[in-house]
């Protein structure tokens, strides 16, 4: 999750992007970079290895002078935290300056034909084939805004990207796929691009100052997937990848949404689950190696003779996070060929549970403050296991007791219903447990290639998914009134249906429960009347062909059936009242795909029935008290 900033103006630059990459540091800082365009004409570069203020020059130094300029905060992706993997990145020619935020899907295509044409490159980082793109349209002869829409049709992946060039008073910046956002904002001949709000600040500020009487809002337009826009003094342009002219829709922000903002959502849920395919990508960072198909997990605690002499994995959460754990279970018994556990950690304190050294215990939470799970994990502790954390909080309780900490980077979540957070912890499930997997010889190098294939297309797979919700308001018409739901999943969606019962209930206050489907017979059948709504998880799965049987038995007893299906499953969607959507996808990634619909679903009902989505009543974001 990379910080983006650029300014053009009659301003300096260096110190408005400063300014704004500190405000976006929560999004990365293992490097950091600003590009300046200086009043001779040549680009200044200043890189350097850490956080953003590492970036400050010396007193005797001073900082580039120049009035446009583009500056990055960065997570590691492709290649460690070095000066040379920092962005920005340039061509050959040294025209140009890129930062980006995603992952290139398809960079090592793209890299193997750029170095056959002659292209040098300085970096480890997908992102340095962008510039070279961008170099061979330039000597095409492209007018720069050109050359940069060409872009679009070039990457795979989901990305936002931000570039300027010697020579130009302009910023070009695009978004591709449903990762990584872009913002501008024009005011008094300036211009601001960001990756989120609080680049905004200097625009916000109107005399440079930080007092408290001296801001103004300003307006402010977002591009969404498939968007570029062009930035000059003069105003703002955009367009989409064939070139045609948008008329984008504004927005006023106001200063004291820098630190909050709904990104012009009604409430903040519907954003964060709408930053779920970027939510991914930032969990991914750091721990995939692209290039030889392998997780790596730098800085896990475990070394790899003790992870092969350990006999069992046991997973421990509360609430969505006991959901992600008890999926946790199945990728860890799939891709690492161990015994797993899964268990409330409320629960696990009060049993005389066996733990050893050979014990790895895996604590998911998000907060990293939950009093039931943080007392787990000293219980483990005091018995001698080994210990890791799951959570988005560094520096927590849970990142204090652990070994070592899995973060999920996804930023304040500020909805008390988890949802990307939710997300993101499945993400990092998929990566431990392929990580295992490796080390244990459970996977052999194809399959960890594979599986680390999977996970990159993940984040378009995910923005596919969030694509279109135009029907989801229609739906929460038509149920909002039924008084109890019925969640049927097998497999790993199992998990996925208490999930999405857990969603409903917490947020629209209407009953729900949750069941694997094979023990729908053993009891919940009995509720099933016209009465009570069904919400039937049935991808196309190897477990299939159980649920469509689960359907039929359900419509047999004139229930209405809602179901997730796989795209082009016609014949299924004929049998049941209602479907939603997902992708074609891996097994080991549906659960991922079919969380999605169901937040939706709970979001749009809850929304029609009028509660307050954000703070529902009788909760709290991190339960702190037993």
């Amino acid at each position: 999750m990379c910080g983006i900033v650029g300014y053009i103006g009659h301003q300096p630059a260096w110190p408005i992007v400063f300014q704004g990459l500190q405000r976006l540091e929560y999004r990365g800082y293992d490097s950091a970079g600003i590009a300046i365009v200086d009043a001779e004409g040549e680009l200044q570069l200043r890189k350097q290895v850490g956080k953003v203020a590492s970036l400050l020059p010396a007193p005797q130094t001073g900082f580039p002078q120049g009035r446009i300029g583009l500056g990055h905060t960065r997570w590691a992706t492709h290649g460690r935290p070095t000066v040379a993997n920092a962005h920005p990145h340039t061509d050959c020619h040294g025209r140009v300056a890129v930062v980006h935020n995603g992952i290139v899907e398809n960079f090592m295509e793209l890299k193997r034909g750029l170095q056959a044409r002659g292209h040098r490159f300085t970096s480890e980082t997908d992102t340095e084939t962008i510039a070279h793109l961008l170099e061979e349209g330039l000597d095409q002869g492209l007018a720069f805004p050109d050359a940069f829409r060409k872009l679009g049709g070039l990457l795979r992946g989901s990305q936002a990207i931000a570039a300027i060039m010697i020579g130009e008073r302009r910023i070009c910046a695009m978004r591709l796929g449903h990762a990584g956002g872009i913002v501008a904002a024009h005011k008094d001949g300036q211009v601001i691009v960001g990756s989120d709000l609080p680049a905004l600040t200097a625009l916000l500020d109107q005399d440079g100052s930080s007092g408290p009487d001296s801001s103004s809002p300003v307006r402010a337009a977002f591009l969404e997937a498939g968007e570029m826009l062009v930035a000059a003094p003069e105003g703002l342009t955009f367009q989409d990848l064939e070139g045609r002219a948008l008329n984008k829709v504004s927005r006023t922000v106001f200063p004291e949404e820098v630190q909050f903002d709904r990104s012009g959502h009604r409430h903040f849920m519907l954003k964060e689950i709408m930053e779920e395919p970027a939510a991914v990508a930032s969990a991914l960072r750091e721990r995939v190696d692209f290039e030889r198909g392998r997780v790596v997990l730098p800085d896990f605690p475990i070394t790899p003779r003790d992870i092969k002499q350990l006999r069992r994995v046991v997973l421990i959460g509360c609430g969505t996070s006991l959901h992600a754990a008890q999926i946790g279970r199945h990728l860890v018994e799939r891709l690492a060929g161990l015994p797993a556990e899964a268990e409330s950690a409320s629960e696990f304190r009060y049993r005389r549970a066996y733990i050893d050294a050979q014990t790895l215990v895996v604590a998911v939470g998000q907060s990293g403050e939950t009093a039931d799970t943080v007392a787990a994990m000293h219980e483990v502790k005091d018995r001698g296991g080994r210990l890791i954390a799951i959570c988005n909080q560094s520096g927590s309780q849970a990142t204090r007791v652990a070994e070592g900490s899995l973060l999920m980077r996804s930023g304040a979540e500020i909805g008390v219903a988890s949802s990307k957070t939710f997300i993101a912890s499945l993400t990092i499930l998929n990566l431990l447990a392929v990580y295992l997997g490796q080390v244990r010889g459970a996977l052999s190098e194809a399959d960890a290639a594979r599986q680390v294939e999977d996970l990159a297309r993940l984040p378009n797979l995910i923005g596919d998914v969030l694509a279109d919700t135009a029907g989801y308001q229609r739906l929460a018409r038509r149920l909002s009134d039924y008084h109890n739901f019925l969640f049927l999943g097998r497999g790993m969606n199992a998990p996925i249906a208490l999930e999405g019962a857990l969603k409903l209930k917490e947020i629209s206050y209407i009953h729900a429960e949750g069941y694997p489907a094979g023990e729908m017979k053993h009891g919940p059948i009995a509720l099933i009347d016209r009465t009570l709504a069904t919400v039937a998880l049935a991808p196309r799965d190897s477990l299939y062909e159980k649920m469509v049987n689960n359907i039929k038995e359900v419509k047999a007893r004139d229930g209405l059936v809602l179901a997730v299906l796989t795209q082009d499953d016609e014949e299924l969607a004929g049998q049941v009242d209602e479907v939603l959507w997902i992708p074609p996808a891996p097994e080991q990634l549906t659960p991922l795909l079919t969380t999605i619909p169901l937040q939706l679903l709970a979001y749009h009902i809850a929304v029609q029935r009028g509660c307050d989505v954000d703070q529902p009543r009788n909760l709290a974001k991190s339960v702190t008290v037993e």
